[in-house]
């Protein structure tokens, strides 16, 4: 009888990291629980903001307090380990082409910032393969076994 086994994403594999959230200080800029489980890049001193489609991913929204500090909002990232995301074609054409094991992504299409997400984020194949500043790439296809748009796979830090 065969059994099918396949790469699922840690929780947690290495310890969150504390952070500043957002695109900067001031009530406009902060961000809520909404934002958990949403791709993120560096974006200032000590703060990630959200990514846009196309960006490097450099972490993964874990937690967010509700209350700001010095104007920020403060929450944690997992900078490593493996997630679970959405599969969204190339980056040069979201929404079409397929995604292979050992593929580099980028930030696929991506939910507003105030919308929580209703399934995993959305990744793209990366157009340049292996030359990004922030390493993800598909460890396992899922179920689905396909790389198709939609289908359900992990990622995980280089």
């Amino acid at each position: 009888m065969a059994i099918d086994h396949f790469i699922s994403p840690t929780v947690p594999e290495a310890p969150a990291m504390a952070v500043r959230l957002g695109a900067g200080s001031g009530s406009g800029n902060q961000v809520d629980t909404k934002e958990q489980g949403k791709l993120v890049k560096l974006a200032g001193e000590s703060r990630f903001d959200l990514c846009a489609a196309g960006d490097d991913i450099e972490a993964i929204i874990y937690a967010v307090e509700l209350a700001p500090q010095n104007g920020f909002t403060i929450g944690s990232v997992y900078s490593s380990g493996r997630a679970k995301v959405v599969f969204d074609g190339l980056q040069a054409t979201p929404g079409t082409g397929t995604l292979a094991v050992g593929d580099y992504v980028v930030a696929g299409t991506v939910t507003a910032k105030g919308t929580a997400l209703t399934s995993y984020p959305k990744v793209c194949k990366a157009t340049s393969q292996g030359t990004q500043k922030t390493m993800w790439r598909v460890l396992s296809l899922g179920s689905a076994g396909t790389g198709a748009v939609g289908t359900v796979g992990v990622i995980g830090r280089v």
